[in-house]
């Protein structure tokens, strides 16, 4: 039987107004704005004329606006879970999918009766590149797994669409920083989107374990980014491995209120430090908190409080490694790289699954 999970606290009003004014995407998934005078409910991101504040009702949940009456609005599909990719993209990704190998330009998208500015907004805004550079990633990151695999460079290349072997060895210079043959020795890790209710996520992983999983829209994406292919030596490129799809699969039994704790192997690009500061996060049990103090004196460090805290920022795995379970010493939340109000929605989560309902929106 499916675990029944009290309704989660929703944030303060005034700021859930203030998301939908300024079209955040952080707060998609936290809640449900409804217009009282046009009986639709909308997503916070929604672009349709914004409403006044006494004419706004705020739900926690799809479910919750519907059964007050409240039909989805047709602009921003508030029905489809955030992230997604949409219908008119998916023949699409198929097509790469299939074949990694094949190079689209605008005309075959035109073709294909898809707007070739539409898809490059999308893979921009989902993927942080255009979707041309999306498909260059994609197809040498192919190359780099046949070549791993003993197929010989000459080969790989005129398969996967270039035209000389220079042309190949040049495109792979500016995709990884060297050459083929010096490529086949590093590790590769491949980079999906990970769909969560709070936010589409970004997941790195090789075929041994998960090394990054971030929010799209935090700002030290591209930093974490740089960081792991320092710190690993390893080729990034699009794709997915049966480390993702694991990641992805526990997550929603996450959200789901089926899971509490997570299996997936982590490696985290991580000091000596960072490593230890991060293990005590794990340790941290789910549905409770820790103060950065306790955490802290967990470690052994009780002076390092600030230090602690700054690890716990560099954290590359959010969720997983429970940074969100830190909060200040007087119990009032405290920063946390994806915003407050998701740090909130995660706690709540996990409270109300382990039966410790609390009112974290009141700390």
């Amino acid at each position: 039987m499916r675990k029944q999970i009290p309704t989660r606290q929703l944030p303060p009003q005034a700021e859930m107004y203030s998301a939908i004014l300024n079209r955040d995407a952080s707060y998609d998934g936290l809640f449900i704005t409804a217009v009282r005078t046009t009986g639709i409910f909308c997503r916070p991101t929604c672009s349709a004329r914004k409403p006044k504040p006494e004419n706004v009702e705020f739900f926690p949940s799809v479910s919750e606006a519907l059964f007050a009456g409240y039909r989805p609005c047709l602009r921003c599909r508030p029905m489809e879970q955030n992230g997604r990719t949409p219908e008119w993209l998916q023949p699409l990704l198929a097509q790469i999918e299939e074949d990694p190998s094949k190079r689209l330009r605008d005309n075959d998208l035109s073709s294909l009766g898809v707007d070739p500015g539409r898809v490059r907004r999308w893979f921009q805004q989902n993927h942080l590149m255009t979707f041309h550079a999306y498909q260059r990633a994609r197809r040498l990151g192919s190359a780099l797994e046949e070549i791993r695999g003993g197929k010989d460079v000459t080969s790989t290349a005129f398969d996967h669409g270039f035209d000389s072997l220079s042309g190949f060895n040049n495109a792979f210079a500016r995709f990884s920083g060297t050459s083929p043959t010096q490529t086949k020795d590093r590790l590769l890790i491949h980079i999906t989107r990970a769909l969560t209710p709070i936010g589409p996520m970004i997941a790195a992983a090789s075929e041994e374990a998960l090394h990054l999983l971030e929010f799209t829209d935090r700002r030290m994406l591209e930093t974490q980014l740089e960081r792991l292919g320092k710190r690993t030596g390893g080729v990034l490129a699009p794709g997915t491995n049966s480390i993702l799809e694991q990641t992805q699969r526990e997550l929603e039994e996450y959200f789901d209120g089926h899971r509490t704790e997570f299996t997936v192997p982590l490696a985290p690009a991580a000091t000596e430090f960072q490593e230890t500061a991060w293990q005590a996060l794990r340790a941290i049990p789910y549905g409770e908190t820790k103060s950065y103090a306790e955490q802290a004196l967990a470690i052994q460090r009780p002076t390092a409080v600030r230090a602690v805290a700054r690890a716990n920022g560099d954290n590359p795995i959010a969720i997983i490694v429970p940074c969100h379970r830190v909060v200040g010493s007087d119990g009032t939340l405290t920063g946390y790289g994806g915003g407050l109000h998701r740090k909130r929605f995660l706690l709540d989560l996990e409270r109300r699954v382990a039966g410790k309902d609390v009112q974290l929106s009141m700390l």
